[in-house]
């Protein structure tokens, strides 16, 4: 569960509670201040925590690169659709998804450096990849442990920006919508990462054995490959 609060000295963050965390942790993103916590903690704790630490946040911060700015000449490119972004007569932004391609009319007027202009647009392109990963996801999920034997609960999509994927101890997958972003083979990793987690609940050689049976000997070179991309 995700929410955006605004701490004083910091400026807007991401408040993420997760069911994983054990403890209260804190990332920065390029220009964005993610605080994670236990999902039955206290907000109230973590926000002290994040006034505490305004200084060195500030700084972390400015020593991030500038943020990439969306707009007319943006190519955005997932699994289903490339983004195009327009300028057109009207109020409010419009998306429409059509032959691959997801078109955002903006209204002329839009100022594309203006920080909720970025948001809206990045919260636009989230709702249709949600849309997409849970029409794709799942029957390739499907489609992968009948290939290779397996068998799952079933697959959940979430938006998760610190993983590609997990696997609960009842066999219930989770997959971020993050995965559109990636080529096709390490999307196929990442599924089969968590559909040998139906047996194997942990990385013991035993484990990347059966990975290693499943990706024809490359799971560790798919491994590295995949630590070069980072979840949208």
């Amino acid at each position: 569960m995700e929410k955006r609060i605004v701490i004083d000295g910091v400026g807007e963050v991401t408040l993420r509670r997760s069911l994983r965390a054990k403890r209260y942790s804190l990332k920065i993103r390029g220009k964005e201040v993610l605080a994670v916590m236990p999902y039955q903690g206290s907000e109230a704790l973590m926000r002290r925590f994040l006034e505490e630490n305004a200084e060195r946040i500030r700084a972390a911060l400015s020593k991030s690169p500038e943020p990439v700015v969306w707009d007319e000449r943006t190519r955005f490119q997932t699994l289903s659709f490339t983004l195009r972004i327009v300028r057109e007569a009207g109020e409010n932004f419009r998306a429409r998804l059509s032959d691959g391609v997801l078109w955002i009319a903006c209204p002329m007027e839009t100022r594309f450096e203006e920080e909720a202009v970025q948001r809206a647009l990045h919260d636009l392109v989230e709702k249709v990849m949600r849309v997409e990963a849970k029409r794709l996801l799942p029957v390739w999920v499907a489609e992968l442990a009948e290939r290779h034997g397996f068998r799952f609960a079933q697959v959940k999509i979430s938006g998760s920006r610190t993983s590609w994927g997990s696997c609960s101890t009842r066999q219930s997958i989770n997959l971020s919508l993050s995965l559109l972003l990636l080529p096709r083979h390490l999307i196929e990793y990442v599924i089969l990462h968590e559909l040998c987690h139906t047996v194997e609940m942990n990385h013991s050689p035993r484990f990347w054995a059966l990975m290693d049976r499943v990706t024809d000997g490359k799971a560790r070179a798919l491994r590295q490959e995949l630590k070069s991309y980072k979840p949208f």
